[in-house]
């Protein structure tokens, strides 16, 4: 999606039927597509190709040789037995950028098992970390890992499209959710690798800054991330804590952490005898970095939301105008095309064989009576 956000031309190989399962997963829905599927599906063309058909292997061979970029996510070795591995196509288009995305990897123990972000995250200690100090462990709110493994996908596309650019040659990329997110441990990783420090959960505390973290309200909760010294004065100066400032057990933030349960249970209390609002007021200006805990529809109420380009709104062919959350990055040189709304399954399969492949009437009017492809009527 966020290729197609930049300008690259984006088709969706589904299969007939159901397509893509996200298609499913509500509700809620809008018209007949689920919000879901909404929200990750601008800017593609969907065709409905299938691959158990011998021409339906052919027609993805064909795009293969036309196209820059192909991305899959089929269990190691399946493409390949289709006919459709990096190897074999790489032989019809030798510049071609081959992105396999997978659970575990391309090669390994693990290879042949299904990946799936609930499960990923589990394995890669994301869940374990993630959750209050004293509960269990938690999925976050959102697929996190499968989010981290398509940016991570998306940045080794751009660098093999750059390298191909040098040396006229497509690369075969393996990327993958276990690693995507083990990768995303960060220190927490470095912490066990180099200290031999278990993780644990700390709600939205950090283990190793104090105070940083969501505090109640009177109202509702603030996040307060004090990372360094001079802003934890400047809290207890907004506070009306000052005198916290001149006990040598909060003099540092080594020491803070030290005896954060204390220290932690003074801000607490003072936190909870104003509303959120007032508190936000009287940070302005301290350089304390602060922010409320938004519900959602706080969220694109807000105006930096909406000045940012954050609501994005387009015509669906049967659902109507809907809103998904716009891209992310902005440039100064130039803007986003116009969003195409996300596509119905088999939208495009006959706008793609005829002016992708150059497909006859004939031809095209075969494949849909094998089965071979299949067209959505409202197209």
């Amino acid at each position: 999606m966020i290729l197609g956000d930049l300008g690259a031309q984006v088709i969706k190989v589904e299969r007939p039927g159901a397509g893509d399962d996200t298609r499913a997963w509500g509700p809620p829905f809008v018209g007949a597509e689920s919000a879901y599927f909404l929200s990750v599906n601008r800017n593609k063309k969907s065709i409905c190709v299938d691959l158990k058909h011998p021409r339906g292997v052919g027609i993805i061979q064909e795009l293969a040789a036309v196209c820059d970029v192909l991305v899959e996510n089929f269990l190691p070795g399946k493409l390949a037995r289709l006919g459709l591995g990096y190897e074999q196509l790489c032989a019809v288009n030798p510049g071609l950028v081959y992105c396999s995305i997978s659970g575990y990897g391309q090669t390994g123990p693990q290879a042949q098992s299904p990946g799936y972000d609930s499960i990923a995250s589990a394995a890669s200690g994301m869940m374990y970390i993630t959750g209050s100090e004293d509960g269990e462990p938690v999925r976050p709110g959102v697929a996190m890992t499968d989010l981290a493994t398509g940016l991570y996908a998306h940045g080794a596309v751009m660098a093999a499209l750059l390298q191909r650019h040098k040396t006229g040659r497509g690369v075969h990329i393996d990327c993958n959710l276990l690693s995507s997110q083990v990768s995303c441990l960060t220190h927490i990783a470095a912490n066990y690798l180099n200290g031999g420090q278990e993780a644990r959960r700390w709600g939205t505390a950090h283990e190793s800054i104090v105070p940083y973290q969501g505090f109640s309200t009177k109202d509702g909760h603030i996040v307060v991330a004090a990372a360094n010294d001079q802003q934890f004065v400047s809290v207890c100066k907004v506070l009306k804590l000052k005198e916290l400032t001149n006990k040598p057990e909060y003099k540092s933030n080594k020491l803070r952490v030290h005896n954060r349960r204390e220290l932690l249970h003074i801000l607490s209390q003072r936190f909870l005898q104003e509303k959120t609002a007032d508190w936000l007021q009287k940070f302005e200006g301290t350089g304390v970095p602060v922010g409320p805990i938004n519900n959602i529809q706080e969220v694109f109420s807000d105006p930096q939301v909406k000045h940012n380009g954050l609501i994005q709104q387009m015509e669906h062919p049967t659902a109507g105008r809907i809103t998904v959350p716009g891209p992310a990055v902005r440039f100064s040189s130039f803007s986003h095309a116009e969003a195409t709304p996300p596509p119905l399954i088999g939208q495009h399969t006959v706008q793609v064989l005829r002016q992708t492949l150059s497909y006859s009437d004939d031809i095209i009017n075969a494949l849909l009576e094998s089965k071979a492809v299949t067209q959505n009527e409202v197209s």
